[in-house]
């Protein structure tokens, strides 16, 4: 049923959001690591999503997912090619923070340490950006369990 089809879509946002956001609280509780065990300072990190079955080609996903009865298009239930997933996480290339601190223990020669490449402001608007998306589609799912249980009570 098509409506199924659309629970799979708003539940891989919210898995692919909840993700978002564990990766944006891992970058504000390293905000101030200069040095972790592959050497240096934590290096921010970010998500990248994709589609799901991005990789498959338009025809195939077309063919899989849809039916013809009566000129009437219907969803098959095969969920290929719906919703959005988490593709990979990434360091975020940026340059790191140079402060002048020649009493600190990780300081190089010139007496700068260098500091995550993270900023509380980005990431603050990353987490409102990421927990609007997650409301949106527990909003979603609202609106298509309402939609499910209205349909119900049609034949009643």
């Amino acid at each position: 049923m098509a409506f199924l089809d659309s629970f799979s879509i708003a539940g891989s946002g919210l898995t692919a959001e909840k993700t978002r956001m564990n990766i944006i609280a891992e970058n504000i509780a390293n905000i101030d690591t200069t040095r972790t065990e592959a050497g240096g300072p934590y290096t921010r990190k970010l998500t990248v999503f994709r589609e799901r079955g991005a990789n498959t080609r338009f025809s195939s996903v077309l063919e899989a997912r849809m039916a013809r009865v009566g000129g009437l298009v219907i969803g098959t239930g095969n969920n290929e090619g719906a919703g959005v997933e988490v593709d990979e996480i990434i360091d975020d290339r940026s340059e790191y923070k140079l402060v002048y601190d020649p009493e600190n223990p990780d300081a190089n020669e010139m007496g700068y340490v260098e500091y995550p490449n993270v900023d509380l402001i980005k990431e603050t608007t990353d987490a409102m950006a990421a927990t609007r998306a997650y409301q949106a589609n527990i909003t979603a799912l609202n609106s298509i369990r309402m939609m499910a249980q209205n349909a119900l009570e049609i034949g009643q």
